[in-house]
């Protein structure tokens, strides 16, 4: 038992009595339960269908893993997929309220394939190819088998059952529901899913708090460097139009310029080198370029050759800019030191004319400002994507150097200090999603006896 287990069941009362569920990874149980297999809870499971191009006649909502909510087991309902189901396929695969649903294909680097969720929407749909429709039989509570579920996934029961062999996992369904698990009767997994639901209501309801204040908190980051890198430190400095409409006022010793004119302006090669498991050459993705920093999540690697040829333009320096044109456009980051890299598709390298104006350029690219650029080219394209002359022509401001000193001290500040107060709010949801998961494991292996457990009313929970 994990030590936050231990501290939700010490504000529960254990069962009177235990016993041995020859379950290994189980343990002990409450004498009054019993051991089943999975198999024996649920009809099996019943795969879903892609379909055909939506026609405007057998159009369903087809929910795929897309769909799922992993954090409250539930599906998401904001952006559905409508396909063409004929009536004679949909007939089988139509969902009731109360169904599982099992992702069988898929999964990922850090996610097991096997989540369940559970469909409790009052309109029509069947689940895709890669998601299979499983119904209580008589005796099982769907809300209680939900979270019974969660908890076998989190502990990595269902990796036995993974088959890899195309790089996307499988999961072999009819050997994972021979799992045994614990079963408490009827009435107990009504109470036990009950108790959870009103629980994990509130749980979410704190992580969705703290979600909003590192919403706000970031939002009030931008808005200061925004402000330091558009309107300076001193706010009796006289101002003067910078010639840029979503610019605004700058101050009036301020330069405005085009980007091509403070800094050399490296574009990639607009095609993909080949990439090798052995490779020691770094290919920058666009995807690789995120929150500012390089991340080496999927990262995919050339040889020798292939870097010569891709960096012939340029090798990118350490501390110059990396610049994602596309996919999405505007997303920048510094590059850091002992990385041999050259860039894919969509990458741009800046490197300004002066080095000392690098660090104001990058956290002038990171204010509100190449946002409000990007929309005013875009010009009512739903594509966010810069060609290159735009990026050329990007708008930039070059305060006096010692200016730029001051503005970088206050904002490495500024970030560190935000930084630190986001970073506590991620730490305090982790640590809520701890109690979540801890929670759910102890009401459905029978830590804590919840018989005879009611709902507060509303004037009591308050």
């Amino acid at each position: 038992m994990s030590t936050m287990e231990q501290v939700e069941v010490g504000k529960y009362q254990p069962y009177p009595e235990y016993k041995d569920s020859g379950v290994e990874w189980l343990g002990d149980i409450p004498s009054n339960w019993s051991v089943y297999s999975l198999k024996r809870s649920v009809t099996g499971c019943t795969n879903g269908i892609w379909g055909d191009e939506p026609n405007g006649e057998n159009d369903l909502i087809v929910l795929r893993v897309a769909d799922f909510d992993r954090n409250k087991l539930r599906i998401s309902d904001d952006k559905l997929t409508y396909r063409s189901i004929s009536e004679k396929e949909s007939r089988s695969r139509l969902l009731a309220k109360g169904d599982l649903l099992i992702e069988k294909s898929g999964g990922g680097d850090k996610t097991l394939v096997g989540c369940v969720v559970l469909f409790d929407k009052n309109f029509a749909a069947v689940t895709s190819n890669f998601v299979a429709k499983m119904s209580a039989h008589d005796g099982y509570y769907s809300g209680f088998l939900n979270y019974a579920f969660s908890h076998l996934y989190n502990g990595r029961i269902n990796y036995p059952s993974i088959k890899q062999t195309t790089g996307i996992q499988n999961l072999d369904s009819e050997s994972y529901l021979m799992e045994r698990f614990c079963f408490p009767s009827y009435t107990e997994q009504r109470t036990i899913a009950a108790f959870l639901d009103y629980e994990t209501a509130r749980i979410d309801k704190l992580i969705a708090q703290q979600q909003r204040l590192i919403e706000l908190l970031k939002e009030k980051r931008q808005a200061v460097i925004s402000h330091a890198v558009t309107k300076g430190l001193n706010p009796d400095a006289p101002m003067k139009d910078s010639g840029v409409e979503w610019l605004g006022e700058v101050p009036e010793h301020w330069v405005v310029k085009k980007l091509k004119h403070t800094s050399k302006i490296i574009d990639c090669k607009n095609r993909t080198p080949e990439y090798f498991d052995d490779g020691a050459y770094f290919v920058v993705r666009t995807t690789n370029v995120k929150n500012q920093v390089l991340s080496f999540d999927g990262a995919l690697y050339t040889n020798e050759v292939n870097f010569k040829i891709w960096t012939e333009r340029g090798v990118p320096p350490v501390g110059s800019i990396l610049f994602t044109r596309e996919a999405p456009a505007g997303e920048v980051c510094i590059v850091p030191n002992n990385v041999k890299l050259c860039m894919g598709q969509r990458m741009m390298n800046f490197i300004p004319f002066e080095s000392q104006y690098s660090t104001f350029l990058f956290d002038y690219l990171t204010s509100d400002c190449l946002g409000r650029y990007i929309s005013s080219e875009a010009a009512g394209s739903t594509v966010t994507h810069l060609r290159v002359e735009q990026v050329y022509n990007i708008p930039v401001v070059v305060p006096p150097w010692n200016e730029q000193i001051e503005i970088d001290v206050l904002l490495t500040d500024i970030k560190q200090r935000y930084s630190l107060l986001i970073d506590k709010a991620s730490e305090t949801i982790s640590l809520i999603q701890e109690r979540r998961t801890a929670l759910i494991s102890a009401a459905v292996t029978g830590k804590i006896d919840l018989r005879g457990w009611t709902a507060p009313t509303q004037e009591a929970a308050a």
